[in-house]
């Protein structure tokens, strides 16, 4: 029995039936781009585990690597993007998961994450996809937006010797006989006090395509680089339009004269909590 507000099978076939008529963005891409293509490289995030029979089957790379495309696309934490998997259809189609499976939790994404950097294979992956989204037509237009924002992680707990040897990126005494151990250490983050607030954190460096919101270049670093050091390498050459928008971090006489050297004027700097940076191409 149905009771007044209680949707059955048939309303949730409707339902989906009228979000693909729609043709969201992510339908699209999930439609036109062969996603088999990343196989090979996504097999190489597993090249060095034990192959066994026993235990639970792994789970399908690419919808592991669908998970990162989204936040790539929507400039999403890892907690965010298990969230918005969990909570939108739309979501949850493009990672190839229906109502009866099981969603990877975030640790598993950044586990394979790493698996695939530490493969070294990452940028050769996201490399392919931003071509595949050229392909379809959705090249960076509109300008860029540049922005930074902190990604906290679990705060370590080492003593002062410790901590000494990590700043001079040096591995601590006895950390490497022991690697269960160094496993569990995070030699990259660093702390960074903003607002009078101390995080220990890094620093994820974005720019995004004001036409689509997609990111088209991000940079992970520790989060005591300075916004600004990340500028060259984020700004992209193959965006259509002229625009550059970013705040009062990226603003200043060294970045006036880093502009004008690739090409861009700036028109106009307002100190604001906003947009502060209006760049124009020469």
């Amino acid at each position: 029995m149905l009771f007044v507000g209680q949707r059955g099978f048939w309303d949730e076939q409707q339902r989906v039936a009228k979000l693909q008529e729609k043709k969201p963005i992510l339908t699209h891409l999930t439609e036109s781009i062969p996603w088999e293509t990343f196989r090979p490289l996504l097999d190489k995030g597993y090249s060095q585990e034990r192959k066994s029979n026993a235990g639970r089957k792994r789970i399908d790379p690419l919808i592991l690597f669908k998970k990162p495309m989204l936040q790539q696309l929507f400039n999403l934490s890892d907690e965010e993007v298990e969230f918005q998997v969990h909570d939108r259809r739309s979501f949850e189609e493009f990672a190839g998961l229906g109502v009866m499976n099981n969603i990877p939790d975030a640790t598993i994404v950044a586990f394979f994450r790493e698996r695939l950097r530490k493969a070294g294979v990452i940028e050769e992956l996201f490399e392919m996809f931003e071509g595949y989204l050229r392909d379809q037509g959705l090249e960076a237009r509109g300008g860029q937006i540049i922005d930074a924002t902190l990604v906290p992680v679990p705060k370590q707990r080492n003593n002062r010797e410790e901590n000494k040897g990590i700043k001079a990126d040096r591995l601590p005494d006895g950390w490497d006989e022991n690697p269960n151990r160094l496993q569990q250490k995070d030699l990259y983050a660093r702390w960074l006090k903003k607002n009078g607030i101390n995080h220990y954190c890094y620093k994820n460096s974005i720019c995004i395509d004001a036409e689509h919101s997609f990111i088209r270049r991000f940079i992970v670093t520790p989060a005591n680089i300075h916004d600004s050091q990340m500028l060259p390498m984020l700004l992209d050459p193959e965006n259509h339009d002229d625009y550059v928008w970013a705040d009062s971090a990226y603003a200043g006489e060294c970045i006036e004269d880093l502009l004008s050297l690739g090409g861009f004027e700036v028109a106009s700097i307002k100190r604001a909590r906003a947009i502060t940076l209006l760049a124009r191409a020469a």
